[in-house]
């Protein structure tokens, strides 16, 4: 099947090719030709399938004749997010450069001048979050009872925001004769509710079941101490073949420490979260977007409806408190088609909140490694650190007072070296654990640098002993790259 099966115009085709898009995936396949007939629609799909430009490509045609009239919009789109909404009004932009369709963007963190001008000059298509609309409403900047067709984006996400009264006083305040059209990836009972409420007889799409995740993602549960986080993922971003990627955190206070944190350590990063200004969030987006940096550090509100192309990581560096937000935030990868990777670092307060998340999924997420590996970075005392007896132990995993253990010398030698080189035995007391590996040989050589040794640390740890499996030959889905010793990986 192709787009041109799908009853859309000529002239939007046209855009459609120049996009480079050919094939309609399931959901813009399913949901198209309804829209088209003017059927209310319940699409529930997965983050990256397409969903945006299922409603936006029939609104292109079916908004394309009409006239537009001041301070009342002819459709009205409703997005949670200021990221979401303007990522739709790029769809529009995008698909619509054909067609005669003025659109204006309501958000917040912008001047309200520009916006109540379009308004006054006619809009076709109103793309809007529900707080900026609910304002100009009731300062009376814009009517709704011109209005022809609403969307109702990521109505699950909505839900959880604290937007659902003011989804239903919005729908109230627009004609009973409108075609609806309503997207989640989830449908919890309050959505239920609201499209039984403001719906006439919809059609309902569902192309995957609710809450799933995406077959192009493999993902990974990695179980780490709060303060081993920085180092897992650092190493991770180093070994992992990662392109770009998007690091999500729980709060805005993590976000900006772990981006600068990871500047300092030579990452090419940036950051987006609620306290950043709009103009700012868009800027770091473009940047993310255009190469100019490959890592995004973000908080949820990132995790929703935003389509970056080529995102080969994400990483869950807080497990999310709500489950949904999993489902969203690793959607961020492998998307039309493209395959992805998602790694959740998960600590021992964490054990409900990845229990919530595989409830909802349905699978059990697999441990980091190949196999029945077990991941445990535990302080101290793990059996698989135990049983990697040719595997040294980082300094800071020592218990508290011990000091890594050195190649000895004769006294004799030892006191002339101390002698000869006053600077030099500070200077080893600090060598990194790495050095004791050496012991069976008796080398000895003076501390490095702290990035050279930050290289050396994620290289592949010493043979394993006999007794112990080796992960060398790691199948397709599985850990593709060698195993640092912080990880302390055992076979159980």
């Amino acid at each position: 099947m192709t787009f041109a099966d799908l009853g859309l115009s000529p002239t939007l085709l046209k855009a459609v090719e120049s996009a480079g898009y050919t094939v309609p995936t399931d959901i813009q396949a399913q949901a198209i030709p309804p829209i088209l007939m003017m059927k209310d629609i319940v699409g529930i799909a997965q983050t990256g399938t397409g969903k945006t430009a299922s409603f936006v490509l029939p609104m292109i045609d079916i908004m394309a004749s009409g006239r537009r009239r001041a301070l009342m919009p002819r459709s009205l789109i409703l997005a949670p997010t200021r990221e979401l909404a303007a990522q739709v009004a790029e769809n529009f932009e995008k698909y619509g450069k054909n067609h005669d369709l003025k659109l204006a963007l309501l958000i917040g963190g912008v001047q309200m001048g520009d916006q109540i001008k379009a308004l006054n000059e006619g809009v076709d298509v109103l793309i809007a979050t529900p707080g900026r609309l609910m304002d100009l409403f009731e300062r009376g900047k814009i009517l709704l009872n011109g209005c022809e067709l609403l969307v109702i984006d990521e109505a699950d996400r909505m839900l959880d925001m604290g937007f659902i009264p003011d989804i239903e006083f919005i729908c109230s305040k627009l004609p009973e004769q409108r075609q609806t059209m309503l997207f989640s990836a989830t449908m919890p009972p309050p959505i239920e509710k609201l499209s039984k409420k403001f719906m006439n007889n919809p059609k309902r799409i569902e192309v995957s079941r609710a809450a799933s995740t995406n077959k192009d993602i493999t993902a990974f549960k990695i179980q780490v101490p709060a303060r081993k986080k920085r180092e897992t993922l650092e190493w991770l971003l180093r070994n992992d073949h990662v392109e770009t990627a998007i690091v999500f955190s729980n709060r805005k206070t993590t976000v900006r420490e772990l981006n600068k944190h990871l500047q300092r350590e030579g990452f090419s990063s940036g950051e987006i979260h609620g306290d950043i200004d709009q103009g700012t969030r868009i800027q770091e987006l473009e940047r993310f977007k255009s190469g100019a940096i490959n890592i995004l550090v973000a908080s949820d509100v990132a995790a929703r409806g935003l389509d970056v192309k080529g995102v080969s990581h994400v990483f869950n560096y807080d497990t999310p408190w709500h489950p949904d937000d999993y489902v969203h935030r690793i959607g961020r990868t492998g998307r039309a088609g493209a395959k992805g990777r998602a790694f959740t670092f998960v600590t021992d307060e964490d054990a409900e909140a990845i229990d919530n998340v595989e409830k909802l999924t349905g699978h059990k997420i697999p441990v980091f490694g190949k196999g029945d590996v077990r991941v445990d970075l535990k302080d101290s005392g793990s059996s698989a650190e135990q049983d990697k007896p040719s595997q040294a132990k980082s300094a800071e995993d020592k218990p508290a007072g011990e000091k890594p253990r050195r190649a000895r010398k004769p006294r004799g030698e030892t006191d002339r070296s101390r002698r000869e080189n006053p600077q030099e035995a500070p200077a080893k007391q600090d060598a990194p654990a790495e050095e004791s590996a050496r012991v069976e040989t008796g080398e000895e050589r003076p501390a490095k640098p702290r990035r050279e040794r930050a290289a050396k640390a994620a290289k592949p740890a010493s043979r394993p002993a006999k007794s112990q499996p080796r992960d060398d030959a790691a199948g397709e889905g599985e850990w593709n790259g060698p195993k640092p010793d912080f990880l302390g990986v055992g076979f159980r």
